[in-house]
């Protein structure tokens, strides 16, 4: 018998399809094969009348969502089902499952994100006349969308204001030190011309810049922070707007911290230039132990944010030119060039 033979078509007949089932428990390599060898089971619902698009977003599946998204033929049926309680796949971005819960441990704010992002993903693969479909609760997909994560939206905004004020907190402590690392210079002024006395030696201009860095990311870094206090906390902040300003205070506190270690190593270093060479190492090191504990400890957070960015590249339109026409771009290129050497051969 066949594996066309074998597949139901809709749920009655043995509760659910393999299709929808390995789309439920986010088995990839079954869904693929499933649709390699019988195409129309794209097509099955299950006893709610959601079809596979509608429970890959459901569940969160990204991979078999971008994987049914590429048979364009279906997708132009499949985009436009609704399901039995009157929701087009855009309403389903708001109905979660109960025992939803996220793989990554990550804080409210990336998460909200990551469902403005499902939000946005879906929302360019519905047909317009759609997106202000209504289903039987009479509920758009928008405000179904603003209802389900309402709760979410004011966890992110407290972990998102707790998070800022801490370092915010941080940066003021690195620039008020930094400020007074401009006054106390290593071995003090000379009493009477007031002239550092160590202003000749070679590491006093690097505790000078890296002070003034220090000082200037720091307060960047406090500016940056107190934007965030600021904001108005809207549901479409939380999806660029944010999280950039949150890794960009990040980076700033983190090359703050940097250029104030490099300060304080270069002091040690003016202090005992006549020592040997082994001590300055040691204190070299000993100086940076504090910029490795912080970049790993805010490594995670780097990494959640990064998404973002990879997601805002492979959407900018220049890149998916050049990724979707590498070869069309790269024959022109090829006939420009033929077309200028047999210019170049014409008497």
């Amino acid at each position: 018998m066949s594996l066309a033979a074998r597949i139901p078509e809709r749920m009655d007949d043995v509760g659910e399809t393999p299709l929808i089932l390995a789309t439920k428990s986010g088995i990839v390599e079954i869904v693929e094969e499933i649709l390699r060898l019988y195409p129309q089971a794209v097509e099955h619902v299950d006893d709610e009348g959601r079809n596979v698009l509608h429970v890959a977003i459901k569940y969160r599946e990204l991979k078999i969502f971008e994987l049914v998204t590429k048979m364009e033929v279906p997708m132009k049926r499949l985009v436009r089902k609704i399901d039995n309680e009157g929701n087009s796949i855009l309403h389903t971005v708001g109905v979660k499952r109960k025992d939803f819960v996220s793989e990554k441990m990550e804080g409210p704010a990336f998460l909200l994100q990551e469902e403005l992002l499902w939000f946005e993903r879906v929302e360019k693969v519905t047909p317009p006349h759609f997106i202000s479909h209504h289903n039987s609760q009479n509920l758009s997909a928008e405000c179904l969308f603003i209802t389900a994560n309402s709760e979410l939206r004011s966890s992110a905004k407290e972990w998102m204001k707790s998070t800022a004020e801490g370092s915010s907190v941080v940066a003021v402590l690195i620039a008020t030190v930094a400020f007074a690392a401009a006054y106390t210079v290593p071995g003090g002024p000379n009493q009477s011309t007031g002239v550092p006395v160590l202003v000749n030696k070679p590491f006093f201009v690097v505790f000078t810049v890296s002070d003034v860095l220090s000082l200037t990311f720091a307060l960047t870094s406090v500016v940056t922070f107190l934007s965030i206090l600021s904001s108005p906390f809207r549901f479409k902040d939380f999806k660029h707007t944010l999280p950039n300003k949150l890794m960009a205070g990040f980076t700033f506190l983190f090359l703050s911290v940097a250029m104030m270690m490099v300060a304080f190593g270069s002091t040690i270093f003016l202090t005992i230039y006549n020592k040997e060479n082994w001590a300055k190492v040691t204190l070299y090191t000993v100086s940076f132990i504090p910029v490795c504990i912080f970049a790993l400890s805010y490594f995670p957070l780097y990494s959640s944010l990064s998404k973002t960015y990879k997601y805002l590249l492979e959407n900018f339109p220049l890149t998916k030119l050049v990724l979707s026409k590498p070869c069309t771009m790269m024959s022109k290129c090829l006939k420009c060039c033929q077309v200028q050497t047999s210019e170049s051969h014409i008497p």
